[in-house]
């Protein structure tokens, strides 16, 4: 049977992007065939790319975020530069943007003004807290949208609250926006129309938030900041081993306690202990748990801990740092690391969570430098040799 091609082979994106919300989106697009046409400033391009230097050179957000892309550099204030992008935009099926509020509609590149003129584009309007509304306005930067919709009153300990580590606002945003535009695109196909999509940071991460949420809104409070454990669960929680790693296991019901006392711990009376018999209890007595527990893995190096918890089916999990999950035994043997091109060469990356069987692989193409395929895409909405030149002297193309 032949293999079936890419689902987004043959779909043209034009995105005006920055940061990582916007390009994190495109960047799944990409991978999943369709050709995404990357506008950057002439000064610097998308400010991502200034952000480290980690990896190799490059700045590991841009790298994670735009392989596969094609860059062309335009000044938008300049109107030669606003028509190629217009031009782009003619031939494409979908547009997206996340720049500054009311940045686009100057332009007229905001959905509804860009779908009003095309109406089978898919125009995706990305921002940190809507059209409207009184924060419309405010800036949006990823750690103040976590602020904003509580996530870091539910993540860190009881003494702190802290924010993700990961850009978990941004990364929210850009999977909706991602998933708006597959579904926009069904429609399209049913319809013939396109039409706007609107995502924002704010309402994306709140929809994230739906357990604590509903608890506090329905319950009436708020869940505790329990660090690694877990608000209503014990054990539950990371605990460090002879050796100096730390592993992490979850029991949840009194049978997987029972298991746990008699093949872990090595104390079987603790199943049927009042103080420990139901979760309730443990709950209750969580210092007295969480020290029982300890103990017994305290005793044990990480593996020996690990392997006896599996064969009493406790749930557990190693605390990895992110150089033990580049090594990963588990991507390793499901072979999901692959190299990318870029500008200083191939880097290591990893295939994206979506497979599809039976298809091509997904096409993790080369990071762009700066303005790497201005001059090709010029020439394809129809700019001359002079124009070209014309645009670079004057600094509206780089």
């Amino acid at each position: 049977m032949d293999r079936l091609p890419l689902p987004l082979a043959g779909i043209t994106v034009v995105a005006v992007e920055q940061a990582v919300a916007a390009p994190f989106a495109t960047r799944q697009l990409a991978d999943l065939g369709a050709r995404v046409i990357k506008v950057e400033r002439t000064d610097g391009g998308d400010f991502a790319r200034g952000y480290d230097t980690a990896a190799r050179g490059l700045a590991s957000h841009f790298v994670w975020c735009n392989r596969g892309k094609e860059s062309i550099a335009l000044d938008l204030k300049d109107p030669r530069g606003l028509d190629a992008v217009r031009r782009l935009i003619a031939d494409a099926d979908v547009f997206v943007q996340n720049l500054a509020h009311g940045a686009a509609s100057r332009l007229g590149l905001d959905a509804a003004t860009l779908c009003a003129t095309h109406p089978r584009l898919v125009a995706v309007d990305i921002s940190g807290y809507g059209a409207s509304g009184p924060y419309a306005g405010k800036r949006a930067y990823d750690m103040l949208v976590q602020c904003e919709a509580g996530l870091v009153s539910v993540t860190g300990t009881p003494e702190q609250p802290v924010k993700a580590g990961i850009p978990a606002a941004d990364i929210a945003a850009a999977m909706y926006a991602f998933s708006g535009v597959l579904a926009a695109l069904v429609r399209r196909g049913t319809t013939g129309r396109g039409g706007p999509v609107e995502v924002s940071m704010l309402e994306a991460l709140a929809e994230w938030l739906g357990h604590p949420l509903h608890h506090t809104m329905h319950g009436g409070t708020p869940p505790e900041r329990t660090g690694l454990a877990h608000a209503v669960i014990a054990p539950y929680d990371a605990y460090p081993t002879a050796d100096g790693g730390r592993v992490l296991l979850s029991v949840q019901n009194d049978r997987e306690w029972r298991r746990l006392a008699e093949q872990v711990i090595g104390r079987p009376e603790l199943g049927a202990d009042p103080a420990f018999a139901t979760n309730a209890a443990r709950v209750a007595n969580r210092a007295r748990t969480d020290e029982v527990v300890g103990a017994a893995l305290k005793a044990l190096g990480a593996d020996e801990a690990l392997a006896r918890l599996e064969a009493g089916g406790i749930a557990c999990a190693r605390l990895r740092d992110l150089r033990e999950l580049a090594g990963h035994p588990q991507l390793a043997a499901r072979e999901r690391w692959r190299e990318v091109g870029s500008p200083v060469g191939p880097l290591r990356a990893l295939l994206p969570p979506i497979t599809l069987p039976g298809g091509d692989e997904a096409r993790m193409g080369d990071v762009p430098a700066l303005g790497q395929h201005t001059e090709a895409l010029l020439r394809a909405v129809g700019m001359t040799d002079a124009e070209i030149a014309a645009l670079r002297r004057d600094g509206v193309a780089a």
